[in-house]
């Protein structure tokens, strides 16, 4: 069964409810990532890093957005924090 997409902001959480997973035990973490250039960027490298060390993970949702800002009032980085899930090993 494919979870029909929801709209963003609206509990993306909702698919692990409406998806049927007999025996399944999912980890939630919170991830933050960077990046010099846009807030995609930021999204994409914290998935990719934690796709080195976690396997099979499952949903990145986007929880929260800033910027830091430089002494000069410039943005140098865009940040997002995630909420990643992963299934765990039986």
């Amino acid at each position: 069964m494919v979870p029909t997409p929801l709209p963003v902001g609206s509990g993306s959480w909702d698919f692990i409810k409406r998806k049927k997973m007999a025996e399944s035990v999912y980890k939630v973490i919170e991830l933050v990532g960077s990046s010099s250039e846009s807030w995609e960027k930021a999204a994409v490298a914290a998935v990719g890093k934690a796709s080195k060390s976690l396997r099979d993970l499952r949903v990145a949702e986007v929880v929260q957005f800033d910027m830091q800002i430089g002494k000069t009032g410039k943005v140098e980085a865009f940040r997002v924090k995630l909420k990643v899930s992963f299934k765990f090993d039986k």
